[in-house]
């Protein structure tokens, strides 16, 4: 089993969130965002900041999103799918979705073309409607 970090992200937490911050956002951009250190088969953040590029699926308010860790590992199965990002392949995690704050997210990556964002939305359709 892996060492889990609960401790240290309790800090990195607290500081995320009385950081105060407020970016704007849009659908289809991605962020280094500070996911977190998670239990179970949830997907973790890496590095001293706990954070992995997320894929902002869905703008839900000024201070929330739908969003969709992402990784590069290559990854099989119907919960994946995969689409190139600054020509490197990307796998969105479509059974990690959640609502993130967008607190949360620290550094803009870029955009996603929108052809791109409708694969991840017509994954995680068939995934979770089909």
């Amino acid at each position: 089993m892996e060492e889990k970090r609960f401790e240290e992200w309790i800090g990195v937490k607290e500081n995320v969130h009385y950081a105060g911050r407020v970016p704007d956002i849009r659908d289809g951009e991605i962020w280094w965002c500070a996911v977190g250190e998670n239990v179970g088969v949830e997907i973790n953040g890496k590095n001293s900041a706990f954070s992995r590029p997320v894929l902002v699926l869905k703008k839900l308010s000024r201070y929330g999103f739908l969003g969709v860790p992402l990784t590069s590992k290559e990854h099989d199965g119907s919960w994946y799918v995969s689409f190139c990002f600054k020509n490197r392949k990307q796998y969105a995690s479509l059974a990690q979705i959640r609502v993130f704050s967008v607190s949360r997210l620290y550094k803009k990556m870029g955009m996603v073309p929108g052809s791109d964002l409708q694969i991840v939305k017509n994954g995680f359709q068939s995934l979770y409607f089909n």
